[in-house]
């Protein structure tokens, strides 16, 4: 099989947990893995001193974690992307350009008062034009 695995990730560290779920799968598949990233206001901080100095962007997540999860499994192509939006509608959209087999989110915001409110997994489950892997991500 082949085809596009999608995954959506920020910063954080059950995102880190769903994108390593994904490559599992695309590995699995024999899918490439495409890395999205989705904000809605560009922030960046700048490090350093003089001119040895890094500027380190929200938009910058995707590209990190591809690198990173590139170097792990060099056998499975890995693409990325930011994307200025919401992130459901960023995944929904890259899924639909790359028409891709599976998306995955984690579902660190599914409990509590997050799932009354609503979630990234919750609405890309309902909106998604493939299949939706929700991977788990509690470190329970």
């Amino acid at each position: 099989m082949s085809g596009v695995v999608v995954v959506g990730v920020d910063a954080s560290p059950s995102a880190r947990k769903a994108a390593e779920v994904a490559l599992d799968l695309a590995e699995s598949l024999g899918a490439s893995l495409h890395v999205v990233t989705a904000f809605e206001m560009e922030s960046a901080e700048t490090f350093g001193v003089g001119s040895d100095k890094v500027r380190i962007s929200n938009a910058d997540s995707s590209e990190m974690v591809a690198k990173s999860l590139g170097a792990s499994r060099p056998g499975v192509e890995i693409t990325h992307f930011a994307a200025r939006g919401k992130p459901a509608d960023s995944l929904i959209k890259e899924a639909i350009r790359l028409d891709a087999r599976v998306i995955v989110v984690g579902n660190r915001r599914m409990r509590g008062i997050g799932r009354l409110l609503g979630s990234v997994a919750n609405s890309v489950a309902h909106n998604a034009p493939c299949d939706v892997y929700i991977a788990n991500t509690y470190e329970d």
